[in-house]
């Protein structure tokens, strides 16, 4: 008995809701209304059809988010068609980049922006950033992460959305620095995010299930109305503002690219 209560609460408990989504039962967080799905390469050939009819939760899926780019030299494979079909399908569409220990953040904010043509109409753009530099300071680190946004921010006039783990986001961008942009939060079987501060976006499991889509998807659920989540998106803006100066965004990471190279050299 005391062998069985010992397992019971240190593998069986804390990952219920894994346990209950792999076995059919998924548990999804009450009081949302607007719920949507990040996809990648991982995910395959999508069912576009079949998708845009999915529901999840009795409600249909509001937005996708698509991974495009990591590091300083990786485009997703499926990148333009997941992107691309999303937009074709009525989804609010997202394009993220999965941060890399093994570049700058200037080279990765210009690739990013290199490959990743936003409209109006789409969320913001996306840094998922779950490594830090072993060799690499916390404070030099979250100047790396401040410089990508920088960059990205100027490009695209408007703040770009941080997702990150809770764990990750408590020990290392932990920063009123960061209060400004919105954050997408993975934090998986729990009942509520645990995090304290505010957030936009909860990941809240990685073993979805979905019609359209082979195997497991991430889902994902947005802190708000769907009136919210438009006004989230890149909004029309005057076109005397819509210049980008490069020279900025280099200007704003000299002393930041520095930093990186002396890391990781």
């Amino acid at each position: 008995m005391a062998y069985a209560y010992f397992v019971y609460i240190n593998f069986v408990q804390p990952f219920g809701f894994r346990w209950r989504a792999v076995f059919g039962d998924p548990s999804y967080p009450p009081g949302y209304e607007i719920h949507g799905i990040d996809i990648s390469h991982h995910q395959g050939n999508i069912d576009w059809t079949k998708l845009s009819n999915a529901m999840i939760d009795r409600t249909y899926v509001r937005f996708i988010m698509v991974k495009a780019t990591e590091g300083s030299d990786y485009i997703d494979e499926m990148f333009e068609e997941n992107f691309r079909k999303a937009k074709e399908h009525n989804f609010i569409r997202g394009a993220y980049h999965y941060w890399s220990k093994n570049s700058t953040a200037r080279q990765q904010a210009f690739f990013y922006i290199d490959h990743v043509d936003l409209e109006i109409g789409d969320l913001p753009p996306v840094l998922d950033v779950e490594v830090k530099p072993e060799n690499m300071s916390t404070e030099n680190f979250q100047l790396e992460i401040l410089g990508w946004l920088h960059i990205v921010e100027d490009r695209y006039h408007t703040k770009p959305i941080i997702y990150t783990y809770y764990k990750f986001k408590e020990a290392y961008l932990n920063d009123e620095r960061f209060d400004a942009y919105p954050l997408w939060i993975a934090h998986y079987y729990v009942n509520s995010v645990e995090y304290e501060g505010k957030w936009k976006f909860w990941q809240h499991t990685d073993v979805g299930k979905i019609p359209g889509i082979e195997g497991y998807v991430d889902l994902d659920i947005y802190n708000g109305s769907h009136y919210d989540l438009e006004q989230l998106t890149i909004q029309p803006v005057a076109e005397e503002l819509v210049l980008f100066d490069d020279s900025l965004g280099y200007e704003l990471n000299d002393s930041i690219d520095q930093l990186s190279s002396d890391s990781l050299d």
